[in-house]
């Protein structure tokens, strides 16, 4: 058999987009190892990331109504939650659209060929594949690695599978609720993790080693979430989790913090301290790929890496772990394997994010802290929800909208959102950034619908003290 390709795409998420009907008259292979236990296809958003994780905000959004109607005056009950129910309409959802994903690219295309196993570099653009039938050798003209990230589980005394810990790739196909969970972290997974599970009934315990929450924020979006979780959560803040240990069904934390040593009791621990390229698994290093300290696969603004004919994207070489930013890189790399002679670069010059946690938040471009360390000349203005006609009907007391923008130019830095629907509100701002729109040419050279939620943005712009 002859397993020499024009392409090898390595990772079956974003990677899985490149190879489309313009690739019909090249020699393909997709190699997939699978994500999480279930060893699905189609990479960690659609599986254990991004889309799972969102539809169980929402049921967990709908499951505290509730708590936002007695403001209104509006006696609502919540009556129980079906673990069950919730679980299996998500996954009976998605497992679907991985398995149809996998017999598409098994039995769709003849020019592709599917492998199921992992792959390693044993030289430059050579690759050996773990099936299931045996270690497979394969060569390639060009190579593309996106192949991910997973959980980092930090070296821990007792940490480790025999305890019975959960990671997001584990913890939302439990087999029923806890009564208490006790996660590890203070990102984004862990404080999404806490809304969904807190949500749902379960007692949440959160352990964090600095002295915020959603530490990497702006500031002021940091403190003012820290402030409303720990009004909701048990919040213990800059804590050392110095070894975990079991005693029957109860699972025993011993922590470090200000006040000395303290034990904590608990049914569930989720381990959200962050995500690790998954370079390691392909032996990035034995491929002759340059790495950056971290793990990551070095690669320029065309996507390309230190070795010629192979390419990487996603979480395996982007300082950015989000889907977005991986179909954006797809993108370009698609592009420049089939236009070599007019290569393209990424634009990641204004990178949004959000967390989905309660409130949500959303954010692009600089901080305030980030510009007072790089000396750059700004002015910033707040605006809370509750300045806005909007914000009266919701009776919302804590959001905020806050923009940073050159003093003299009026060229927006930044803006930091924490309220319902910031995800939303923020992409007006992005746009604004993306293609130079200043923040007084934003705010007064077109109408803003009166009264909606984006008058909290516009009035921010209006607020910005500009030369």
């Amino acid at each position: 058999m002859d397993n020499h390709f024009d392409l090898v795409v390595i990772g079956s998420g974003s990677g899985n987009s490149i190879v489309d009907k313009r690739f019909a008259g090249w020699k393909v292979a997709i190699i997939e190892k699978g994500v999480g236990p279930l060893e699905s296809y189609g990479g960690t958003c659609l599986n254990v990331g991004c889309i799972p994780t969102k539809m169980f905000v929402h049921t967990a959004d709908t499951a505290r109504a509730p708590e936002h109607g007695t403001a209104l005056g509006v006696d609502l009950t919540l009556r129980g939650i079906d673990w069950p129910a919730v679980r299996d309409r998500i996954f009976g959802r998605i497992d679907p659209l991985a398995a149809g994903g996998e017999r598409y690219r098994a039995t769709g295309r003849d020019n592709v060929t599917l492998y199921r196993g992992t792959a390693r570099f044993i030289g430059e653009r050579r690759l050996t594949v773990e099936t299931a039938d045996g270690p497979v050798t394969i060569t390639a003209e060009q190579v593309v690695v996106a192949v991910g990230s997973r959980p980092d589980i930090p070296d821990v005394p007792g940490l480790d599978h025999a305890i019975g810990y959960h990671t997001s790739d584990t913890v939302m196909r439990m087999d029923r609720l806890p009564l208490r969970m006790t996660i590890l972290g203070s990102g984004f997974v862990a404080t999404e993790m806490a809304h969904v599970f807190s949500s749902l009934g379960v007692e949440i315990t959160l352990i964090a080693r600095g002295e915020v929450l959603l530490r990497h924020e702006d500031t002021d979006v940091a403190r003012r979430f820290t402030e409303l979780a720990q009004s909701r959560w048990n919040v213990h803040l800059d804590r050392k989790l110095l070894r975990v240990g079991r005693e029957g069904d109860r699972l025993l934390l011993d922590l470090e913090g200000p006040e000395g040593a303290e034990t904590l009791e608990t049914d569930e621990l989720l381990v959200a301290t962050g995500r690790r390229p998954n370079s390691d698994l392909v032996d990035a290093a034995a491929g002759g790929l340059a790495m950056h300290a971290d793990g990551r696969i070095v690669v320029d603004g065309l996507q390309a890496t230190s070795v010629p004919g192979v390419w990487a994207l996603g979480d395996i070489s982007s300082p950015w772990q989000l889907k977005h930013v991986a179909n954006h890189e797809a993108r370009t790399v698609q592009h420049n394997l089939l236009h070599p002679d007019e290569p393209r670069t990424t634009d990641h010059r204004y990178v949004p994010h959000a967390v989905f946690s309660s409130p949500r938040i959303a954010s692009v471009g600089m901080t305030e802290q980030e510009a007072q360390a790089t000396g750059r000349a700004y002015v910033t203005a707040t605006r809370e929800y509750s300045a806005i006609a909007y914000g009266w009907a919701m009776e919302d007391a804590t959001s905020f909208a806050k923009v940073l923008a050159d003093p003299a130019t009026g060229e927006l830095l930044g803006a930091h959102i924490i309220g319902p629907e910031a995800p939303t509100l923020i992409q007006p701002l992005v746009q604004a950034m993306s293609f130079g729109l200043d923040a007084r040419s934003m705010a007064k050279s077109q109408y803003w619908i009166h009264p909606a939620m984006p008058e909290v943005i516009e009035n921010a712009l209006l607020d910005l003290p500009l030369d």
